[in-house]
């Protein structure tokens, strides 16, 4: 079905080509060829780097994606045209930037996470003809998935590939945090380390701990996981749904150490939130973002937190209250944190940055080279799917996608959020 949906471009690139749609070579680029491609648009075209030229769809992608496997699914089975903006490479693209890289025409569009695709994006790009887009992300709180939907465009994410890269990120805060790691290497590039001493940097003991995991979903339970197998730790979670799964994991694990004459792991879930903060050693958030989870995390409940807890996101900044979290930090220095997202992302709370208690890094939780490249192949795949009218993918399992042979790639999109709504 790929061959045909190729074959059906490439005799419409034919036409496309002699209105004087390929104004540029493969993996070439230069300002006004997304205008240009689109059959008009003005001078104000950001600079783009395109890839098969001739194809007769035009899809456009916000930033430069990880690995080639996701352009060759576009280009090579699809037989699109693919514009990457190269404007605003290293910061989050203007809104009216996008405007202006949708154009006049555009059948398809990867966006980022850090873009508003709502009441402006979303009409401009129906307006050009496009019907599909796919955020670079398996979260899509940036998506106004409504007005998508009411101008008939599907909108893709890219889940199934972020769950042990995203566990490992938290995993590696709580370490950093816990051992003090990121203070004491400002301190010896500082030049400051005279010799070994009794109290330098004297940090936090993980194991026969407990790790307290608020939603237990694939993420936070993969880092359950690693926690409870890693360092011997007894698990509370709290969650509105049972894991079953992640239950039998340190049911199992505690009757293996029980036979080898250790003390078992134990598991507890809880009714509420506060339970769960008053016995934790670390606590990771691992909720969705909605109204009821907005501001989880504010000062009364961090004041339920034992006085030396660390405390760990890497889902969802607004889940903190982050002036909150600064007021706790300061007032409590033997209290530590590691954060990958942010309330007002890219910025911080103002004083965030001077505590040196907590571990900060630039959500780059799904920052591996496997993860971003499949983050990007599944986007890709998305785009495709939904241009050549294949079905959304019924599986969980997206290693078709991402490692299996070209040859045997599925027909299908591997996530569609409003297939049912707009009945794909």
């Amino acid at each position: 079905m790929w061959a045909a949906a190729a074959a059906a471009a490439a005799a419409a690139a034919r036409g496309w080509l002699a209105r004087g749609g390929a104004a540029a070579g493969a993996g070439g680029g230069r300002r006004g060829l997304a205008a240009a491609a689109a059959g008009g648009g003005g001078g104000g075209a950001p600079a783009v780097e395109v890839h098969n030229p001739g194809g007769a769809r035009r899809v456009v992608v916000t930033k430069r994606l990880p690995g080639t496997r996701w352009l060759e699914v576009l280009t090579q089975r699809l037989g699109a045209r693919v514009e990457i903006m190269t404007d605003h490479a290293d910061v989050i693209a203007p809104t009216q930037a996008i405007v202006d890289l949708i154009g006049d025409r555009c059948d398809g569009v990867i966006g980022q996470l850090t873009e508003p695709w709502g009441e402006e994006l979303f009409p401009a790009l129906a307006r050009a003809g496009g019907k599909a887009y796919s955020n670079y992300a398996v979260g899509y709180d940036n998506v106004d998935v409504p007005v998508a939907t009411r101008h008939g465009i599907a909108v893709g994410n890219t889940p199934g590939v972020l769950t042990e890269t995203t566990a490992e990120i938290a995993a590696a805060l709580t370490l950093a945090a816990a051992r003090r790691v990121v203070e004491a290497d400002v301190f010896m590039r500082a030049g400051h380390y005279k010799g070994w001493l009794p109290d330098l940097f004297v940090g936090k003991l993980l194991q026969r701990g407990t790790v307290g995991i608020i939603g237990a979903g694939r993420i936070g339970a993969a880092y359950a996981k690693m926690m409870v197998g890693g360092h011997n730790m007894d698990l509370v979670y709290y969650d509105k749904y049972p894991n079953q799964g992640l239950e039998n994991y340190v049911q199992n694990y505690g009757e293996a150490l029980a036979k080898g004459g250790e003390a078992p792991v134990t598991w507890r879930r809880v009714d509420t939130v506060e339970e769960l903060l008053e016995v934790s050693d670390v606590v990771s958030l691992h909720p969705l973002l909605d109204k009821s989870t907005h501001h989880l995390m504010n000062s009364e409940r961090l004041a339920r937190m034992k006085p030396d807890a660390i405390l760990v996101n890497a889902a969802r900044g607004p889940v903190i209250n982050e002036a909150d979290l600064v007021q706790h930090l300061n007032a409590n220095p033997e209290f530590r944190c590691g954060l990958d997202v942010f309330e007002r992302e890219p910025l911080m709370a103002p004083g965030l940055e001077k505590c040196p208690n907590a571990v900060i890094v630039p959500h780059i939780a799904s920052a591996s080279s496997w993860t971003r490249g499949g983050m990007a192949t599944l986007a890709a795949s998305n785009v495709a799917g939904l241009l050549a009218g294949f079905p959304t993918y019924e599986g969980t399992d997206m290693g078709p996608f991402v490692d299996g042979p070209m040859g045997d790639f599925p027909d299908a999109c591997p996530s569609v959020v409003n297939a049912a709504e707009l009945k794909l």
